[in-house]
């Protein structure tokens, strides 16, 4: 296996924020995804302020992008439609689909997005101000006013009264348990992304019983992963290596380390939310039974290791 050092792990309360404040738009904004070694995935906590706006109206090209509210509550804006959303609510936004913003309620709304890392984004469109973003720049090269401030000009959209919630939001309570009764693994699944109509990624809720692990030791060759714990506590297996997690700590695990990871849950239990891509290509090598599964085709095999000049001789 390649070896590589280890992303930091890093926590959603030590990381500093940017405050944004334009017009109706008033959020702080932390970096999460860069802050823990993530490549291609990208994670943003946005902490808005109550009564306001994170985003202007945006529409996403070519990137799935979803969200998972930590607490607070308010309004998913869509199109010129409003539903209101909850802790633990996660809502998926498709490629091309309705454009969107989240408004605060009363005590405010702390959410987390999932997507594209900022520099390799698709783009999106902003259908208010009739420009496109892409990257740290718009179509007019980055000249002129930001699209935030544009935004801000044109004042807050329209947020008629919440209406019967789509499919594309649902809440952890909602979505179906998997359980898994497996010796070493006992615990509760729940494929919110899935459920949510996300088909480029998956955010998965798992809820371990203390002294448990989530999958076996494994590293992938093309999907990226992230995690976000939420309750309890427990630790990190980063190759032969240990490492403590309390809640709300950030695990970045990029394609191609070849180191394995894994997670056991602590006296408390660990619940945490695995965000990541889905790639057809993918293969996932588990060290401890030497297997490697070919997602791609469905087949999981256990191959003899060789060395690089095995027989070439």
């Amino acid at each position: 296996m390649m070896t590589s050092p280890p992303p930091p792990l890093v926590n959603l309360e030590e990381l500093e924020s940017r405050h944004i404040e334009m017009g109706h738009l008033r959020s702080d904004w932390t970096f999460v995804g860069p802050a823990a070694g993530s490549v291609d995935v990208g994670a943003r906590r946005i902490r808005i302020e109550p009564g306001w706006f994170s985003t202007p109206l945006h529409v996403h090209a070519h990137d799935e992008e979803t969200f998972f509210v930590l607490g607070g509550s308010g309004l998913s804006v869509q199109d010129d439609k409003t539903y209101a959303v909850r802790p633990g609510d996660c809502i998926v936004h498709a490629e091309g689909k309705e454009a969107h913003t989240l408004r605060a309620g009363e005590d405010g709304l702390d959410v987390l997005a999932f997507g594209a890392n900022q520099e390799r984004t698709s783009g999106a469109r902003l259908p208010r101000i009739g420009i496109t973003w892409t990257g740290r720049a718009w179509f007019e090269s980055g000249v002129g006013k930001s699209p935030f401030e544009r935004e801000a000009e044109l004042g807050p959209p329209e947020t008629p009264e919440p209406g019967e919630r789509p499919g594309s939001i649902v809440n952890v309570d909602e979505v179906e348990r998997e359980i898994s009764e497996r010796e070493n693994h006992r615990g509760a699944w729940r494929r919110l992304g899935k459920t949510a109509g996300a088909k480029r990624t998956g955010l998965n809720h798992i809820a371990l019983e203390p002294g448990q692990m989530a999958s076996p030791p494994h590293c992938h060759s093309s999907e990226e992963e992230l995690f976000v714990v939420l309750e309890g506590g427990g630790t990190l297996l980063l190759a032969d290596e240990e490492h403590p997690v309390r809640v709300h700590d950030v695990v970045a695990r990029p394609a191609g380390t070849g180191v394995a990871h894994a997670f056991t849950a602590g006296d408390n239990g660990l619940t945490f939310l695995a965000y990541g891509t889905r790639e057809p290509n993918d293969i996932c090598y588990y060290p401890r039974s030497n297997k490697i599964a070919f997602w791609g085709v469905g087949v999981i095999a256990r191959l003899e290791r060789l060395d690089y000049w095995d027989a070439e001789d």
